[in-house]
């Protein structure tokens, strides 16, 4: 009698593919109906039924197979080019024809930035790579319309066209276009002040740029916002890749990074060398121009962490709901249901503050979200390895391999906590923030307050970081613990007022009341666990 030689596998969970990312992850759908653009839901759904489909499979093959550097043609003419992937492509077109790059600036009326949140944390849980481009582009738009009222026109309708058009080729000839970033420097990193790059004002009222760029995010970008000395000071300047007529322009990629993860984008050290370039804002001014890009790439920094989050509590908690040891599901056993349900809080409290943060953009709270953006970028982005490396552990060695997906999005975790500014960088600003902006503490102050008197843990440690921002000794040093009170007070105070009781009660009673410890598994007794886990499980086929 023949025998299979394949046994057929089991105690082994379903593949988690071919689900709804966006409805499936209940906190997101639910803030974006409470910031203001429940309208877009359906479309939200609808891209995340796309996204939890081939996309998936598209983002281990864009990351498998990373970028390569073209920098000269078979006869030893000069490309600089970067090849991508067919994966990488079919993401980015996914990104670029749903909105990502541009919805806020083409779209009228309120919400937009909350709609493009949701779409941007749901295409970030397939892949993570193509969200530099997309946020970058994003952020070029409101800078040029600040500072370069005579230019934004030239560019704008390609920036913001849902058409993807790689290559390189003049402006006039694409269908749209995509913008990066270029700003540190070997010898300066985050002090930007210190970059060497110089600029020549030329007669037509042009520049030529001449230096070396460290890092330089998405090179095969169309244009980029870039920092160089000019004779007023350091200054913001446009650079495209291809002049109008059609001869490429004085940028030469070096090399590309060989980073720790992000595989699937291009990070690239440049040379300009004669690079024309057009101001954007006045000489001198180009840190204060830069910020309104920076400030949006901040917030999609956190979104973009709050994203990786969602996606290892997914995998974990779908992992042990199917998994079974010593004769029970991993997800009935009490100690792996505390580390989940310790997972699924800081996840949630993550997406609530990310998606309040995003309605500031669209109400045009300046004010608020000066303090806020950079306090949520530092503190979702710093927990996220923890987080990630938790929920690794939770698939034992099965997320240790490859194939689980777990390592991909582990190598991945660090990165929106050094871009845009690394943890000190943005406590730094926080600190600043303070001392020149205090309307921007007030405003924190109104939102936090909003929850004053619904639970007294939140209630003690809103008066305790209130003695922290009087306390003058010693606050550069304390800089860090001061930022991780404010973020933690604001993520407390929209869970008391938004979530389930059950998330609210284990949320204030671990990061406030002090019954918490320090690492995952640590939720005190008495915490709805089964709850909480049960809100944030994927469940395949609903």
């Amino acid at each position: 009698m023949a025998t299979s030689s394949h046994l057929s596998a089991t105690n082994q969970p379903p593949p988690l593919v071919g689900y709804d990312l966006f409805s499936q992850n209940r906190p997101l759908a639910e803030a974006l109906r409470r910031e203001g653009a429940g309208w877009a839901e359906e479309q939200c759904a609808a891209f995340g039924g796309s996204c939890g489909g081939e996309p998936l499979e598209l983002g281990r093959l864009a990351n498998d197979h990373p970028p390569l550097l073209l920098t000269h043609d078979r006869y030893g003419e000069r490309l600089d080019e970067v090849e991508f992937h067919p994966a990488w492509h079919h993401l980015l077109r996914l990104g670029v024809e749903h909105g990502l790059h541009a919805s806020p600036w083409r779209e009228r009326g309120g919400g937009a930035h909350v709609a493009r949140a949701a779409k941007f944390v749901t295409l970030a849980y397939a892949e993570a790579g193509v969200g530099c481009p997309l946020s970058m582009t994003h952020a070029a738009v409101p800078a040029l319309r600040a500072a370069a009222p005579d230019l934004a026109p030239g560019w704008e309708p390609a920036l913001t066209s849902l058409a993807y058009d790689p290559g390189l080729r003049p402006i006039s000839r694409k269908h749209g276009a995509l913008a990066g970033m270029a700003m540190t420097e070997r010898q300066g990193g985050s002090d930007v002040r210190a970059n060497e790059t110089r600029a020549e004002l030329l007669a037509d009222g042009m520049y030529e740029l001449t230096g070396e760029k460290w890092f330089c995010s998405a090179p095969m970008c169309d244009v980029f916002l870039t920092l160089a000395q000019a004779g007023g000071g350091l200054t913001c300047f446009l650079v495209p890749r291809v002049l109008p007529d059609g001869t490429r322009n004085g940028f030469r990629l070096r090399r590309l990074k060989d980073k720790l993860g992000n595989r699937s984008n291009a990070s690239a050290e440049i040379g300009l060398e004669n690079a024309i370039a057009f101001r954007v804002g006045d000489e001198g001014r180009g840190v204060a121009t830069i910020i309104e890009m920076v400030v949006h790439t901040r917030l999609d920094c956190a979104l973009g962490s709050a994203a990786l989050q969602r996606r290892a509590v997914a995998e974990a908690t779908h992992h042990c709901a199917h998994r079974a040891a010593f004769g029970r599901l991993l997800t009935e056993q009490p100690l792996m249901q505390n580390v989940l349900a310790d997972l699924c809080l800081d996840s949630e409290a993550s997406t609530a503050v990310t998606m309040r943060l995003a309605r500031a953009f669209d109400e045009g709270d300046d004010t608020f979200r000066r303090l806020a953006t950079a306090v949520t970028k530092y503190w979702v982005c710093k927990q996220t390895p923890a987080l990630v490396a938790e929920a690794l552990e939770c698939l034992g060695g099965n997320g240790y391999v490859e194939e689980s997906g777990l390592p991909r999005l582990f190598r991945e975790s660090p990165l929106n906590s050094l871009w845009e500014g690394a943890g000190n960088v943005i406590a730094l600003d926080v600190l600043r923030a303070l001392d020149r902006e205090s309307e921007s503490l007030e405003a924190y102050r109104a939102e936090v307050s909003l929850a004053r008197g619904a639970d007294r843990r939140l209630d003690v440690a809103v008066a305790e970081l209130e003695a922290e921002l009087a306390d003058g000794d010693g606050v550069e040093f304390r800089a860090r613990r001061l930022v991780e009170q404010l973020a933690l007070c604001l993520q407390a105070s929209l869970l008391v007022r938004h979530a389930p009781a059950e998330v609210a009660d284990a949320f204030c009673a671990s990061r406030l009341g002090g019954a918490g410890g320090r690492s995952y598994g640590t939720l005190p007794l008495g915490a709805d666990v089964s709850f909480i886990v049960e809100r944030h499980r994927p469940h395949l086929g609903e």
